[in-house]
């Protein structure tokens, strides 16, 4: 019996008792940011934790918007009340707490890295580092969006469904109904990078969630505690509520920012993050 291997050059056979060797690679295998990407994108398909926060963040938006509705649905709006009910708002209320989910995951994208030593054999691989966090933030804002689409319209469709039994629903066609239910979808997309951020900045799980409950619920309820107008100004720009403008239709002026502007500054808020994360990570401390 002969076996066979590979080496530069091609095939050679071997005797019974001489074992094959493994393939030898004679061209330069080129280091570049979508061989970077693919990586993590394996890395995150094979991470059971980050699974069951995708699972989370389904459930969280679709399972919270229907049930704020039927909440809503048993005591439904009166008067002045009712005129400015804004039903995609509540169908989409999930992301409150999705936010969370989603951005846990994006944290531990590398925090787990970390915590197991793995991050050395990344860089070992990625010399330059700064692909490796780019890969990241890519794998999570594109995979989180695509998991996110479908259960922000499941949330649309189920939260609409029960608001319609006491004529409170809207439809999908509407003005500025579209824009509200993608644009969720998009925000807890970010938020996921921003959990990036906040796991390569402190490289510490813990760290990193207790500093995403700081930026998307301190800072908010900080802002609401300052007495009169300024409070509430400075709780239209903070990172939760300026990039939440984006689900409701018509978000209010005095309390928010308009949607896009609001969805622009969390993105904002998280470049930065984002930014201070690459400059520690360029120094080279693993």
């Amino acid at each position: 019996m002969t076996t066979l291997s590979y080496h530069q050059h091609g095939p050679r056979q071997h005797g019974p008792h001489q074992p094959a060797r493994l393939p030898v690679y004679s061209l330069p295998q080129r280091v570049t940011q979508g061989r970077v990407i693919a990586a993590e994108w394996i890395k995150l398909r094979t991470q059971r934790s980050a699974l069951w926060a995708g699972a989370g963040a389904i459930g969280l938006t679709a399972g919270f918007g229907v049930l704020y509705a039927a909440l809503l649905a048993a005591r439904p709006p009166h008067g002045a009340a009712a005129a400015a009910f804004d039903p995609t708002a509540v169908s989409l209320s999930g992301i409150q707490l999705a936010q969370i989910a989603v951005g846990v995951l994006g944290a531990m994208l590398i925090t787990s890295e970390y915590g197991s030593g793995m991050i050395r054999a990344t860089f070992a691989a990625v010399p330059r580092r700064l692909p490796v966090l780019w890969g990241k933030a890519a794998v999570a804002l594109a995979t989180v969006f695509a998991v996110c689409v479908p259960a922000v319209l499941i949330a649309f469709f189920a939260g609409q469904s029960v608001l319609a039994k006491v004529g409170l629903d809207t439809s999908l066609g509407q003005p500025g109904v579209a824009r509200a239910v993608l644009g969720s979808a998009a925000y807890l997309a970010v938020a996921a990078v921003l959990g990036v951020g906040l796991g390569a900045l402190l490289r510490n799980t813990a760290a990193a969630v207790t500093a995403l409950f700081g930026l998307l619920f301190g800072l908010q309820i900080l802002a609401g505690l300052i007495p009169g107008a300024t409070g509430v100004t400075l709780e239209k720009f903070m990172p939760s509520t300026a990039g939440q403008a984006i689900a409701s239709v018509h978000p209010d002026p005095g309390t928010s920012l308009g949607p896009w502007a609001g969805l622009g500054l969390f993105t904002v808020y998280t470049v930065i993050v984002l930014a201070v994360a690459a400059r520690r990570m360029s120094r080279g401390d693993a």
